[in-house]
């Protein structure tokens, strides 16, 4: 794929994920509930870790500067980053590394519960307690449901729009109209 496609199809999912997590997230002080995972996760099938780290860091500074919630902070900032390089890195698919249906469903589960444990609840935990002032135990413990419920939704939503998008990113990557 030209690059000039590659930023073209970043540009687009960043402005997905500045949608889906800035307009269509249900956010709480402690919490938030979003869609933003899904153009993440296909930048990172598509594209791979350092354009996934990109869209996350762009997406997260765009988003909290355009349209704030509260305090910038550099903590989930560095989360997102981590978020997309653990997605880039277990979910990309090279030319040469076409994986089937069962390996990319193993790599989802993978991916989306590392992520959960290590940034949602650690790194996130982290970054809340320090911006909140509450008990880094506390909110870890809250958040266990949550991401309980989370693992098995992101894995359903990514696995069905991924197939369904398969064969149209596929035809758009083999144009020759660069």
């Amino acid at each position: 794929m030209s690059r000039n496609k590659k930023i073209i199809l970043t540009a687009i999912l960043l402005a997905m994920l500045i949608i889906l997590s800035r307009f269509l997230s249900i956010k709480t002080p402690i919490t938030k509930v979003s869609f933003a995972f899904i153009p993440t996760m296909l930048c990172a099938v598509w594209l791979g870790p350092k354009w996934t780290v990109l869209l996350n860091v762009l997406g997260d500074i765009i988003g909290a500067t355009l349209f704030p919630t509260g305090a910038y902070f550099i903590g989930y900032t560095i989360s997102t980053a981590i978020a997309g390089l653990i997605y880039g890195v277990l979910l990309y698919k090279k030319k040469s590394d076409s994986f089937s249906d069962k390996k990319l469903m193993l790599r989802t589960i993978i991916a989306v519960t590392v992520i959960a444990v290590i940034v949602n609840m650690g790194l996130n935990t982290l970054w809340t307690s320090i911006t909140t002032g509450k008990a880094f135990k506390v909110l870890f413990f809250t958040r266990i449901p949550k991401q309980i419920i989370m693992i098995p939704i992101h894995i359903i939503v990514f696995l069905f729009i991924e197939k369904i998008l398969r064969k149209p990113f596929d035809t758009y990557i083999r144009s020759n109209n660069d």
